[in-house]
């Protein structure tokens, strides 16, 4: 991830004033690596990143057999899921489950260049602080600096999601069933808000894997460019 941001910010500054002032402040390596290259190498990054990591998302099964990232049920329905496997309604609850996912995945699908667009404000002073700063500082800093913004144009799409496969009339029928038996304190949870906030917190989570991938394995950077942009941050 940081490698995707690191490579965001130059690829998006390249042509700041800020960015064309600072070329002084990063090392030579192998010759001179100006900000066009930096620029460059961050850019090859960050494409690698969301192809490798956040793409993986977007496919079929790509949340609900993926362990890391795969949207459980909330606390208020876990509850509903119990009571209704016990009165033999497993198949239902299972399914529930399956188009949360579902609708996280075809949400990423839809919002990925909404994603990449929100970083387009990371100064230079960001770009080098990831790219020298820890091994998830890219992650930290997009989550910091993205959330609310991504999360106002991420929930329409989930929305929309919930319905193109489904689990709105899925979620329906199962809350009705379960508020139908006798004695149950009656649920109405807002999936829409915590399916986005989970899709999102899967988005972050696969972009820090990589990030840590290019920060600390060198076959990761798998073009010469990426081993002398990002052998500055291991010679810091």
């Amino acid at each position: 991830m940081k490698k995707i941001f690191v490579v965001l910010s130059i690829f998006l500054l390249s042509g700041c004033a800020e960015l064309q002032q600072a070329a002084s402040q990063y090392p030579q390596i192998n010759g001179a690596l100006g900000n066009a290259d930096i620029a460059a190498g961050l850019k090859e990054a960050l494409d690698n990143g969301i192809d490798k990591q956040v793409t993986k998302l977007t496919a079929v099964d790509g949340f609900y057999k993926n362990e890391l990232v795969k949207i459980l049920l909330p606390a208020e329905l876990q509850k509903v899921d119990k009571t209704l496997r016990n009165i033999g309604l497993s198949s239902l609850s299972d399914e529930g489950l399956k188009v949360l996912n579902r609708a996280a995945e075809n949400a990423v699908k839809e919002s990925t260049p909404i994603f990449v667009s929100a970083v387009k404000n990371m100064t230079f002073n960001d770009a080098r602080n990831i790219l020298l700063g820890s091994d998830n500082s890219a992650t930290v800093y997009l989550q910091n600096t993205t959330s609310s913004a991504l999360y106002g144009k991420f929930s329409p799409v989930v929305g929309n999601s919930l319905a193109k496969v489904g689990a709105d009339k899925v979620w329906a029928n199962i809350i009705t069933r379960y508020n139908a038996i006798p004695l149950v304190q009656k649920v109405n949870p807002d999936l829409k808000d915590y399916v986005t906030n989970e899709a999102m917190k899967g988005v972050f989570k696969m972009v820090a894997v990589e990030e840590k991938n290019i920060r600390t394995d060198l076959s990761a950077r798998t073009s010469d460019l990426l081993r002398r942009v990002f052998a500055l941050q291991d010679n810091r």
